[in-house]
C-alpha cells in the first residue's frame, strides 16, 4: 500500500492532470494499492470543487480541508502523518515534481531503501531564483550541525518506519528536510531536471522562500548565533583601535587635523545596522521558541473525505 500525499493550494488548473499522471502510474505497476491524499491549505479557487468531483468516482482519491490556510511547513507535513501506506510518497500539485519518477522511488524502495529522495540538479525555472536556493542549499549544508541535502525540496519517498517517528516528535512547526538526515535513515539520492511550471501561479513569494530558509539556519545552526559574538568583539576592536589613530594624529597635528562629524555619522549608522541585523537573528531564535511553546496544532481539518472510520479514529489521535 503506498500512499501519495500531495499538499495544494489555488491550483485548480493542476490537481486534475497529477491525479491523472499518478493513476497510470500505479495502472502500469498492478503490485501496489494507492491512496493519493490531496490535503488542501483552503484554496479560494475551485480545486477542492475539482477534487471532490474525482473523490465522487475514484475512492483511491482522499481530501483533507483545511479550514483556514496554514501554510507551507505545517500542511505538507500534517499530510504525511495522515497516511496509512507502507511509504509515502510526497508530490506538489504543480507538477514540478515529476510523477513518472514514483516508479522510481518504489524500486530503489524495494532495494531496501527507508527513504528515496529526488535531488534536482538542473531546473527549467527561472535561472536567478534556480542560483538563489542553489546559494542557501550550498550556504546551509556548509553552516548545519547535521548533514544537509542540496538541490532537495521534500520530493520523495519515506518509509512507513520513519513516518511513524515523525508521528513521535512534537513539533509544531517542523523544517521537515532537515529531519530527513537527522534521524539517520539509510537513503538514496536520484537526480532529476525539474520541469517548468506550465500552469497557474506559483504560490511561493519572497516571505515564504525566507520563512523556510531561516526555519532551516535556526534548526540546525548556532553559527549566527555565534558570529553576533565574533562580530561584535572584531567591531569594538576596530572602533578602538580607530579610537586610538584619532586621538594620536590629533596630538601630533593639533592646528591642522580636523576630526569632523562624518567619521561620527558613518559609525553610528554603521554599528546600528549591526545591532540590528543581530537583533534581528536573535528575534528569530526567540520566534522559534516561541512558536514551539505555545503547542498549538499544525493544523485544524474542516472536513476529510474518503477516509473510513477506522482511519480517521487512528490518524486523530
Amino acid at each position: 500500500m503506498i500512499s501519495i500525499v500531495t499538499p495544494c493550494y489555488n491550483e485548480e488548473m493542476n490537481v486534475e492532470n497529477l491525479y491523472h499522471q499518478v493513476k497510470a502510474v500505479f495502472d502500469s505497476l498492478p503490485q501496489y494499492k494507492y491512496e493519493h491524499i490531496f490535503i488542501d491549505n483552503a484554496s479560494t479557487d475551485k480545486t477542492v470543487t475539482i477534487l471532490k468531483k474525482l473523490a465522487q468516482d475514484d475512492k483511491n482519491i482522499k481530501i483533507i480541508v483545511n479550514i483556514r490556510n496554514f501554510g507551507h511547513i505545517r500542511s505538507p507535513y500534517y499530510g504525511i502523518l495522515q497516511a496509512t501506506g507502507d511509504a509515502v510518497i510526497l508530490v506538489v500539485a504543480d507538477l514540478q515534481d515529476p510523477p513518472s519518477m514514483i516508479a522510481k522511488f518504489l524500486e530503489k524502495w524495494e532495494e531496501g531503501f527507508k527513504i528515496v529522495i529526488g535531488t534536482k540538479n538542473k531546473s527549467k525555472e527561472n535561472r536567478l531564483m534556480f542560483l538563489l536556493r542553489k546559494l542557501f542549499y550550498r550556504t546551509i549544508s556548509r553552516i548545519s550541525e547535521t548533514e544537509q541535502v542540496k538541490n532537495f525540496t521534500g520530493f520523495g519517498l519515506y518509509d512507513k518506519s520513519f513516518v511513524d517517528i515523525l508521528r513521535t516528535i512534537d513539533e509544531p512547526y517542523p523544517y521537515f528536510r532537515g529531519l530527513i538526515t537527522e534521524l539517520g535513515f539509510n537513503r538514496t539520492e536520484i537526480p532529476y531536471v525539474q520541469p517548468k511550471r506550465e500552469k497557474g501561479k506559483t504560490n511561493n513569494n519572497f516571505y515564504t522562500l525566507y520563512d523556510i530558509a531561516m526555519l532551516g539556519f535556526i534548526n540546525y545552526s548556532k553559527l549566527p548565533l555565534r558570529l553576533a559574538s565574533f562580530i561584535g568583539f572584531a567591531v569594538s576592536l576596530l572602533s578602538f583601535l580607530i579610537a586610538m589613530g584619532y586621538l594620536l594624529a590629533k596630538l601630533m597635528f593639533w592646528s591642522t587635523f580636523s576630526i569632523g562629524v562624518a567619521p561620527l555619522v558613518i559609525g553610528l549608522f554603521f554599528f546600528g545596522g549591526v545591532q540590528l541585523f543581530f537583533l534581528g537573528i536573535i528575534g528569530e531564535y526567540i520566534g522559534a521558541i516561541f512558536t514551539q511553546v505555545k503547542k498549538r496544532p499544525l493544523v485544524v481539518e474542516k472536513e476529510r473525505i474518503n477516509f473510513d472510520e477506522k482511519e480517521n479514529k487512528k490518524n486523530n489521535k
